[in-house]
């Protein structure tokens, strides 16, 4: 599974990549959803990789960002009693439910998107505007999305 974090903003996007970002639910900077690793999601993500950071999400940074970020109906946190109805004991088991496939998150009354603050200590030092490989924050980051969601969570 793929976390996608949308990094930079809406102006001067084309309409081809505004439409791609739509499709992924990314409206606004500092959004992320999880993606399925599916050929058609891949590709979507691929062609907006310059406004997106992505990379495969790790069990305990996405517990950790369902238990600090999940919102369910009514922008409320993910409570005790949801997870039992999910029939989950905590988050961890929430986390292997999901990148197991077995339940979705919408399936669950989980909201798909997440909100996030802007990273502490700021992006990496070559900003917003550069690819990963160049020292930047935009692109395909593999696993060290784990680390930027900890600093943004």
């Amino acid at each position: 599974m793929l976390a996608v974090i949308r990094i930079r903003g809406t102006v001067n996007v084309s309409p081809k990549i505004r439409k791609t970002l739509e499709v992924l639910r990314l409206y606004k900077p500092h959004h992320a959803v999880l993606v399925d690793e599916k050929a058609i999601s891949r590709k979507m993500v691929v062609a907006a990789k310059d406004y997106v950071a992505f990379g495969e999400i790790k069990p305990e940074t996405l517990s950790e960002l369902l238990a600090k970020r999940g919102r369910v109906a009514g922008d409320k946190k993910i409570s005790g009693e949801k997870l039992k109805e999910i029939g989950a004991e905590d988050f961890t088991e929430l986390a292997a439910i999901i990148l197991d496939g077995r339940k979705k998150l919408s399936a669950m009354g989980i909201k798909g998107v997440f909100r996030l603050n802007s990273p502490k200590k700021g992006f990496r030092r070559a900003g917003i505007k550069q690819a990963f490989r160049a020292g930047g924050n935009l692109g395909y980051m593999g696993s060290e999305i784990n680390v930027l969601l900890g600093k943004m969570m």
